[in-house]
């Protein structure tokens, strides 16, 4: 694609999802297969309304069995899946209709909460839609009452690795997915998206609490000094706010965060989208705590000139154990109560906050309470 979208003044380059690949290359094989021909291209409308053209690659007819491949492409967004080839191979049904499966490198659901059951491919509704109705279109042209459509994504098998679906439940390969066919750069929706579909799954699963942590970092200290399968947490990045009101609309009874002090410092300054670019209040919101807490002019100058948090640990820590300890608890109580202002009365909502150096450095009231539920688990 040509198209671009401008965002934080840069113009970037805008992709096509694996849902229209899919339903691209479903098109053009059931117009091999009915015609005889082959498609070099194909025309697709996407849902939000765009007509795409996209070329075709290694057609083949087998058989009963025709396909073809359409090449991803993500624009300038860094996709996995960018450049892979997404086959369908598209033969004559026993029965009217059209049926959709996944072949290899297509994931298969095996847990609940997902957008497909239990035991099918993991090709989401909307890909589902797009393809079956570029088939029907083909099928009425040349009066074929059913057709068989299976897609697959032969580096799916590795692809998978690199994302979130082995967390899911999705084992064997990658998800086809797409909502508006088009893939925008960096798309802040599209993580969220991925929150709410995890969080939505340990709903599914009968889970009433909940463990959220930004990242690597605190899914390794989950593990090594917690002693707490990393896999039980939800990764939000830095969408707490955005996870906060998820769980809150799922009807989850209690939250529990987990972060290193790099990110969730910033929530005792109620910032609860923690990304750089809405700010870096970081030593300022732990220097004003620790002048709270009595530290002197001189310190407090110190902490405002560190460039990480944990220099600023080691600066309070030098100076006097006691004054660290107080203002690190008075950073978490604050962060701790914007933390359940965002997630409303209906929600517990607790935090522990760490270090990488020095381990736990502040926790709300209940946070150990819900540590001991997180390892019953």
């Amino acid at each position: 694609m040509n198209e671009t979208i401008e965002k934080n003044g840069k113009k970037l380059r805008l992709g096509y999802t694996t849902g229209s690949c899919a339903a691209a290359a479903a098109r053009a094989a059931a117009y091999m297969l009915l015609s005889g021909r082959r498609m070099d291209s194909v025309k697709l409308t996407t849902p939000g309304g765009q007509v795409l053209e996209l070329k075709t690659e290694d057609p083949k007819w087998e058989g009963g069995t025709a396909s073809c491949a359409v090449r991803k492409d993500a624009g300038d967004d860094p996709d996995v899946t960018n450049g892979a080839l997404v086959y369908a191979a598209v033969s004559l049904a026993a029965a009217p209709g059209v049926f959709i499966d996944g072949g290899v490198g297509v994931g298969r659901v095996t847990k609940p909460g997902l957008d497909q059951p239990v035991g099918a491919a993991a090709i989401n509704s909307v890909p589902r839609r797009m393809i079956e109705e570029n088939v029907r279109e083909v099928m009425r042209l040349f009066d074929c009452p059913g057709l068989e459509v299976t897609i697959s994504i032969p580096a799916g098998v590795e692809l998978a690795k690199k994302t979130f679906n082995p967390r899911l439940g999705i084992e064997g390969g990658i998800s086809v997915l797409g909502t508006t066919g088009i893939v925008e750069p960096m798309s802040e929706a599209a993580l969220i998206g991925t929150i709410r579909t995890e969080l939505k799954q340990k709903r599914a699963l009968g889970h009433e609490s909940v463990l959220l942590t930004p990242g690597n970092y605190g899914a390794e200290f989950i593990r090594t000094s917690l002693g707490i399968d990393p896999g039980a947490a939800v990764q939000t990045s830095n969408f707490i706010g955005d996870a906060l009101d998820i769980c809150r609309a799922l009807g989850f009874g209690r939250v529990l965060l987990i972060g290193h002090i790099g990110k969730l410092v910033k929530l005792a300054g109620n910032m609860l989208n923690t990304h750089s670019k809405y700010g870096d209040c970081r030593m300022e919101i732990i220097a004003a705590h620790a002048g709270a807490a009595g530290a002197g002019t001189v310190l407090i100058k110190k902490i405002l000139a560190c460039a990480a948090c944990d220099e600023a640990v080691r600066l309070l820590r030098e100076e006097d154990a006691d004054l660290a300890r107080r203002t690190l608890c008075s950073v978490t109580e604050r962060a701790s109560a914007n933390l359940r202002l965002r997630a409303g009365g209906a929600m517990q909502a607790e935090m522990l906050m760490f270090s990488k150096e020095y381990g736990v450095l502040g926790e709300s009231e209940n946070a150990r309470e819900f540590l001991s539920f997180f390892r019953e688990v």
